[in-house]
């Protein structure tokens, strides 16, 4: 890979991380980098199509000040400075998600509701990655604030395609503490990973009975309280939605129930993505059960969620944190042979994966320790092991004792 094909869009973060990934830096480069992503971290970001430093390029004179009022204003409201990116999401969300929404209901038209499913579906995944840093820092907002930080979730989150705290529940409280192990209700270890039929065995799994089944985890591993809270909340967002459905169908069809399906198909491609490459040595460590993404969908205009085994190592680290723990940890990610793949995203990792196209894929990774004198077949064949489906005695070989306690 050739630094002329590093894309122009992506955040000035992954343009130094994947500089120093190509030209192979010493320490001396790499704490240079290091220092350079330290710099940026305290730079606001203010929206997810630019950056801050282009983004005062564009205004001038009054509207120059209106900019800057907005960006001292917001800063005021966040808890850190540099999210002032978030708090524009939820005021562009409830600017539009929300009035589109009500005017369904006061006046249907069928252009009107392709509209707003198309609309829902731009916004999915950067407000599921701002709903996401929410859960992980427990709010987004300076505590003075904590009333609001509260309530734009639960208007927010139906309308988004996400059922009342679910996504805090499945992925705080079980993902993080299961990591894609045997007892993950979204582990992807039993399945063959690069089988569509196995795909759409896992992603049944989870549309069709993941509402009773987080319950039952919760039950058997003595957590009461979430399992109930958990399953109470599921089953009343699914009340709500047919208590809608009977007084006006065709509204809540577009503003809950295709947002809904939408959202959890795409919630098990992307988990799919993230977890189909397992090393089948040591499939419990988060360097070689997750990997990392260099692009544009993921960083640019979903925080740095292509930094996922960074996000495993450390789910607390704020988002604009990851490059930079990612060059500390550098020597770690290579010895570990992780996976760093660039220009391309989660949903196009799956779509690949299910091709069997791993020509394409050993194409896009970044090579780093012993990957680095493979040749591209060298490297499809090595992704191809990765996907192989666990027997249940490897799993009781490899997850054994984390299973027994």
């Amino acid at each position: 890979m050739s630094q002329s094909r590093i894309d122009p869009e992506l955040l000035e973060s992954d343009k130094l991380v994947l500089r120093n990934l190509l030209q192979d830096e010493s320490a001396s480069g790499d704490a240079a980098t290091s220092a350079a992503l330290q710099d940026l971290e305290s730079e606001p970001v203010v929206t997810t199509t630019r950056d801050f430093r282009d983004l005062k390029k564009l205004f001038s004179g009054s509207l120059e000040r209106l900019f800057f009022n907005y960006v001292q204003w917001a800063s005021s409201i966040v808890r850190q400075p540099v999210d002032v990116v978030f708090l524009s999401h939820v005021i562009v969300y409830l600017c539009t998600s929300v009035p589109s929404s009500i005017f369904l209901y006061l006046h249907f038209t069928r252009l009107h509701g392709i509209f707003h499913c198309l609309m829902q579906a731009w916004y999915c995944g950067p407000f599921t990655l701002m709903l996401h840093n929410h859960i992980h820092q427990n709010g987004l907002l300076k505590k003075k604030y904590a009333w609001f930080d509260h309530t734009w979730p639960l208007i927010l989150e139906p309308l988004m395609g996400h059922t009342w705290h679910s996504y805090y529940y499945h992925h705080v409280k079980h993902h993080h503490v299961e990591g894609n192990g045997p007892n993950d209700l979204s582990s992807t270890i039993r399945y063959q990973r690069d089988e569509f039929s196995h795909f759409l065995m896992y992603l049944g799994r989870f549309m069709f009975f993941i509402w009773l089944e987080l319950p039952l985890y919760f039950f058997r591993k003595g957590q009461t309280q979430y399992a109930i809270r958990s399953g109470t909340l599921e089953l009343a967002s699914y009340l709500w939605i047919i208590v809608l459905a009977n007084w006006k169908f065709e509204p809540t069809l577009c503003t809950f129930i295709i947002p809904l399906i939408l959202m959890r198909i795409g919630l098990m491609v992307g988990n799919f993505g993230q977890h189909a490459l397992v090393d089948d040595v040591d499939p419990s460590s988060d360097f070689r059960s997750s990997i990392t993404l260099i692009d544009v969908p993921s960083n640019r205009h979903c925080f740095n969620d292509g930094y996922h085994t960074s996000h495993h190592l450390n789910p607390r680290r704020h988002w604009r944190e990851h490059p930079r723990a990612f060059m500390k940890a550098k020597s770690d990610y290579a010895t570990n042979e992780a996976l760093v793949f660039y220009n391309i995203d989660y949903l196009m990792m799956t779509y690949r994966l299910l091709s069997k196209d791993y020509l394409y894929l050993a194409n896009c990774l970044v090579p780093i320790g012993s990957q680095k004198g493979m040749s591209q077949q060298e490297i499809a064949d090595m992704l191809r092991t990765k996907t192989r489906r666990f027997t249940e005695e490897e799993i009781e070989e490899k997850f054994g004792r984390s299973r027994r306690s």
